[in-house]
């Protein structure tokens, strides 16, 4: 890309941020003009993280209910426009790296690029180049020397993680410094169609994480909400609680676990039903899975 086109492309997407500065609950994929790209202020990474958004057609294959991406339908990610990324990427991280973004965009005290991120408005992994985009975001990355400065993250719902393709890709992300962070909000099959509004049996989604965790450094994240006023029962905390018990005894290396609550408002037809735990019970719930082993970090 000549140093025109990126001081434009630059331009154009830190008029549309600074209307609206970056702020942990303004993750508006829009709001940057890019089609992959786009930063926010990320709440569990404690500072900006660079997402890309495979899924810009809102299609992702399972349906969570507590979901904040409008007009989401069930599918898979489009083709991927490798060429186009690499230049919202670079153009990006040059901004950030090498300009004056942070200062201008994100407020102090989130000052801190923390990871790009394969996240967006679906299933990332479901995005046929998956591991084409892995390779070029590492090559990205080594030119602005961000390997072993920043992580890559992979943000999945891991329900395609023992398709090759995607183990390819991740078995490269292990080598870039990358971290999954892998749903799982339940650990029975009604919570599963509750929740994630899929079929999947529960001990299958947990062959799929230990399959992850095997190939790259693997966090467990869980969402923790109120369904119709009432918090998860007691059964399905202690299914969820037995599956880490397991885990541990079977030393599946996973790093911990990602327990957050809502922070913005679901874009579902389910929205209504759903009301935010307090910070309390999300901690006694923090406490309860620390008895099985596994480090836990809260986002309320």
């Amino acid at each position: 890309m000549t140093q025109v086109i990126r001081e434009f492309e630059s331009h154009r997407f830190r008029q549309k941020i600074l209307k609206n500065k970056l702020t942990p609950t303004n993750h508006d994929r829009d709001a940057e003009g890019m089609t992959y790209v786009y930063p926010v202020v990320s709440r569990r990474a404690g500072g900006v993280s660079v997402g890309i958004n495979l899924n810009p057609n809102n299609a992702c294959n399972w349906a969570c209910i507590y979901c904040q991406v409008p007009d989401l339908t069930r599918g898979t990610a489009p083709p991927i426009d490798l060429n186009k990324l690499e230049t919202e990427l670079r153009a990006m991280l040059a901004d950030i790296v090498q300009g004056d973004f942070m200062q201008t965009c994100v407020p102090e005290g989130s000052r801190r690029l923390n990871d790009i991120a394969l996240s967006g408005n679906g299933e990332p992994t479901s995005a046929k180049a998956f591991p084409q985009v892995v390779e070029l975001v590492g090559r990205v990355m080594q030119d602005f020397n961000l390997i072993g400065q920043i992580k890559l993250v992979l943000i999945t719902n891991g329900s395609l993680i023992d398709r090759p393709r995607v183990q390819e890709g991740l078995k490269k992300m292990a080598e870039l410094n990358g971290e999954i962070w892998f749903k799982l909000d339940s650990a029975t099959s009604q919570g599963f169609r509750r929740i994630n509004q899929t079929r999947i049996p529960p001990q299958k989604h947990v062959e799929r994480l230990e399959a992850a965790a095997r190939l790259c450094p693997t966090w467990i994240q869980t969402c923790m909400f109120a369904l119709y006023g009432e918090a998860p029962s007691r059964e399905e905390q202690n299914a969820y609680l037995e599956v880490l018990r397991q885990l541990v005894k079977k030393h599946v290396p996973i790093k911990g676990v990602l327990l957050y609550g809502l922070a913005r408002p679901s874009m579902q037809p389910a929205a209504p039903r759903l009301s935010s735990l307090s910070h309390q019970w999300l901690e006694q719930f923090a406490s309860a899975i620390r008895t099985t082993g596994l480090a836990v970090k809260v986002s309320p």
